[in-house]
């Protein structure tokens, strides 16, 4: 099937961000890691012409196609399948419990530049335990730039601007793993930047056990305000106090001259206890 022939046929919009997936092996790689079933519903966050959607119907028991541009909407309503619903909608304005009330698995490819408030959406910030559109999710497979793919599955032993809040936001709702990097040329109209498959298993439970959630982010946003600053300043230009930061650092033995970029989930989890405890 000539995937390329077909985008170079449709009017692209840059200011959508379209990049059509074309890559066949790509494509595949989709629905062999979403292990997608008669069982399954899901939901395809920027669906463009259908690509992916096509192959999706094959397999699942329904799919939910979520597209912003009218003119890909044309395109998706000419798949001849009777489990297909399109939906013509913004994912950042749509609740899905507007759309499903049982579990469901993403397949997203989305444009980069909202790559960060897409994921916020679906999983829900560090301190919303009981976000409705994460409870109703099990995986996300999902296309991103290739940097992005590195920050999501980073650890505090990565280079330092890799490993962020983006990192954390991930890990604390979910397993994360690139699945395969994908090249530019996979893509028409070809970005200028190669991208990956990562895979986001969505956890019944938060990464960590903690007294205060709204506290922890407060802690991680304070950490990574500055990167070229070290943690106690960090947490300084926070709002922690002086003499609170001290005695926390001091308590779990880490340097005040550490960057937040070199501390681990579970530390940033005793940090914020610890700092909690320790008062403001």
């Amino acid at each position: 099937m000539d995937y390329l022939q077909r985008a170079k046929s449709f009017r692209t919009k840059k200011r959508l961000g379209q990049n059509f997936l074309v890559d066949t092996g790509a494509i595949q790689a989709i629905l062999d890691n979403a292990n997608i079933s008669r069982e399954d519903t899901v939901i395809e966050i920027g669906a463009g012409v259908g690509f992916v959607t096509e192959q999706l119907v094959k397999h699942a028991k329904r799919v939910i196609a979520i597209e912003l541009d009218e003119s890909a909407i044309k395109e998706l309503k000419k798949i001849p399948c009777e489990n297909l619903e399109i939906i013509h909608q913004d994912i950042l304005k749509t609740d899905l419990n507007d759309l499903v009330s049982e579990k469901v698995k993403i397949v997203a490819n989305i444009p980069y530049y909202i790559t960060s408030p897409i994921i916020a959406h679906l999983l829900g910030e560090i301190d919303d335990l009981n976000n409705k559109n994460r409870n109703l999710i099990s995986e996300i497979i999902l296309m991103v730039q290739y940097e992005v793919a590195q920050r999501i599955v980073a650890t505090e032993q990565s280079p330092s601007k890799q490993y962020g809040l983006l990192t954390i936001l991930a890990q604390f709702w979910a397993e994360c793993e690139i699945i395969k990097k994908v090249g530019r040329k996979s893509f028409y109209p070809s970005p200028k930047v190669d991208s990956a498959l990562v895979k986001l298993t969505v956890s019944e439970n938060p990464r960590l056990k903690l007294s205060d959630y709204v506290h922890f982010r407060r802690t991680i946003k304070s950490a990574f305000s500055q990167r070229r600053k070290n943690i106690k300043n960090c947490l300084l230009s926070g709002g922690f106090s002086r003499e609170n930061i001290q005695k926390t650092l001091e308590n779990l033995e880490i340097s005040e001259n550490t960057r937040g970029e070199t501390i681990s989930i579970e530390k940033f989890g005793e940090l914020s206890e610890e700092l909690l405890e320790n008062g403001n």
